[in-house]
């Protein structure tokens, strides 16, 4: 029998990858409880949007096969390119540079013990 997977996904997330990537890797593989109370305390804006996404997870849990959350654990917390916006600077001599607003989708899969 294999374990059952409870998912919540975060889509163009204003944040670029890499800096959502650090706040992933500080609560990949530990259970919900323990994740909850580093994000909780944690000073980054990455912190609040894995937060979110990790609470919608559990409540996703929660609603199907009424397990409580401290029985989950994070499988696995994927942090992806989503499409980038693309704005132009105005630069001396009559030039344009491009800049590149990065965004982020995320990605979060619970398990049970």
């Amino acid at each position: 029998m294999d374990k059952k997977v409870y998912k919540a996904q975060m889509k163009n997330i204003a944040q670029s990858p890499q800096k959502l990537r650090l706040v992933a890797d500080l609560v990949r593989e530990k259970n919900v409880e323990k994740a909850d109370e580093i994000l909780r305390f944690l000073d980054k804006k990455g912190a609040e949007i894995v937060l979110k996404c990790l609470n919608s997870a559990v409540a996703n849990a929660e609603s199907v096969d009424d397990v409580k959350p401290g029985d989950l654990r994070i499988s696995s917390i994927m942090v992806d390119e989503a499409p980038m916006l693309k704005r132009v600077r105005f630069a001396s001599r009559a030039r344009v540079s491009t800049i590149h607003k990065r965004r982020s989708n995320l990605t979060v899969e619970l398990t049970v013990k």
